[in-house]
């Protein structure tokens, strides 16, 4: 009677691990809830030099922090599931090909769309294939999102002129990333002493 209370207990424990944060509007209140995160979107800058708070905008836009969100599925009369739409899964709302090709040149095979490290290092790697092919500046949150968004081809082609929703959406973004930067100036300090006491 006791062991399946116990494992019970284990995956209650493993369910809440993987829940978004309280406040995701608040990128202090997140990195103070989720302690590894601002550690792992810290590794993703020094790899890759996008800013954390640009990193976080965008998956935030993406998932709302959410590990396992993915697209809508439709349903036929109400009650037959359909395929979805996109393949898109994670934190990073990464596609099955374009993981794929994340894992063959970043080298981690052992990558998971739902874990938060392997997002935030999925998101710098992509946003500097953005720069070094299209020329976006790593500090440009829209253009990098709409990029991130209508991929590189896309927006090579700017596909996203014809989409004036997602424009706006990529200023939300921006606007989020700049409101991420301010709050990080006032709990930096603090998040870097914090993992320099854990290391």
């Amino acid at each position: 009677m006791k062991q399946p209370l116990f494992l019970l207990l284990l995956l209650s424990l493993a369910a809440c691990t993987a829940l978004p944060p309280k406040n995701s509007d608040n990128i202090c209140s997140t990195f103070r809830e989720k302690e590894d995160w601002y550690d792992d979107a810290k590794k993703s800058f020094e790899r890759w030099g996008v800013p954390i708070h640009i990193q976080m905008a965008i998956m935030h836009q993406e998932s709302h922090f959410v590990a396992d969100a993915q697209p809508s599925r439709p349903w036929l009369l109400g009650f037959i599931p359909l395929p979805r739409a996109s393949s898109a899964y994670g934190y990073a709302q990464a596609k099955d090909e374009t993981w794929d090709g994340y894992q063959t040149k970043a080298g981690d095979w052992g990558a998971d769309r739902d874990d938060f490290a392997d997002a935030a290092d999925f998101i710098g790697w992509y946003c500097n294939i953005s720069h070094t092919r299209l020329g976006i500046s790593k500090l440009d949150a829209k253009n990098l999102y709409l990029a991130y968004h209508e991929g590189h081809g896309g927006y090579y082609r700017k596909s996203y002129l014809q989409k004036a929703g997602l424009v706006q959406i990529a200023n939300k973004v921006a606007k989020r990333a700049k409101l991420f930067q301010h709050q990080l100036g006032d709990c930096k300090k603090e998040l870097e002493s914090e993992s320099s006491f854990f290391w």
